[in-house]
């Protein structure tokens, strides 16, 4: 029979639809950093193929595009069919804007490092959070710092929409839908100078998505034992390897599988 993986690990994944943006793999490391399968795809990538991965949540990334140039990239309309929670980070939150039916406008300065977000209300991606907890004891307010690359900004959300973070200078810097559970940040939660990204992106993955975590180590190792069994079944193997680093992983990983074979 053909060796399949093991649906443990491979059930909950996320897709990340890449639109360019130098961050990008960043955004698949943080995913299988929280123990979640994850997959980069283009933004033009084959829509029914799209369907067909079935993913538990779609991330959109940025880019170094203009959401207000005619030609610029957008996101397929099949992953706002597919009924699962989405994510725009910068440009992904700016396309998003442009599709759905708000406004997205270049023109201003653009903004590339740190920024002071002003957590406006409640979101389930930043509840709780605050990096000046201290400070904010008195008056109630949070903040978080957060990294910032754009030119464009989005100026009116779509329907359905509600503000969620603004910054001095850039009313809307995230915006939530809760009904239909689509996020976007006009920051980027991926790199470490967004002190609390990884826990954003934490509760997109598994507390929005609902993936389990489970893809570690130990998990892979058991999905390639799985899929050796099934490929060997009760043959006997000639394994024959190079090179010395590899050989204690080696032997970790196959000696299950192939222990009686």
């Amino acid at each position: 029979p053909e060796p399949r993986c093991l649906p443990i690990i491979h059930s909950d994944k996320i897709l990340i639809l890449d639109f360019g943006s130098q961050y990008t793999q960043l955004i698949a490391r943080r995913v299988r950093e929280i123990g979640v399968y994850c997959e980069i795809w283009a933004w033009d990538h084959d829509p029914e193929e799209i369907t067909r991965f079935a993913p538990r949540g779609v991330i959109l990334s940025g880019s170094p595009e203009s959401v207000t140039e005619t030609a610029s990239p957008r996101a397929p309309h099949t992953v706002y069919e597919l009924g699962v929670p989405l994510f725009g980070i910068c440009y992904g939150m700016q396309t998003m804007a442009a599709q759905l039916g708000g406004k997205v406008e270049s023109g201003h300065a653009r903004e590339f490092g740190y920024a002071a977000i002003d957590l406006t209300t409640s979101c389930v991606l930043f509840d709780g959070l605050d990096d000046y907890a201290d400070a904010h004891a008195v008056t109630g307010a949070r903040k978080l710092d957060a990294w910032m690359s754009h030119g464009d900004r989005v100026t009116a959300m779509p329907p359905g929409f509600a503000l969620a973070a603004a910054t001095e200078s850039i009313p809307i810097a995230a915006m939530a839908d809760a009904t239909r559970r689509w996020y976007g940040v006009q920051f980027h939660p991926e790199v470490t100078h967004t002190r609390q990204g990884g826990e954003i992106l934490r509760r997109f993955v598994v507390e929005v998505c609902g993936c389990a975590t489970r893809w570690t180590p130990a998990g892979i190792i058991a999905d390639a034992v799985h899929v050796v069994r099934a490929q060997v079944g009760t043959q006997r193997v000639l394994l024959g390897l190079s090179a010395a680093s590899i050989r204690p992983w080696s032997r970790r990983c196959w000696s299950a599988p192939l222990a009686r074979n």
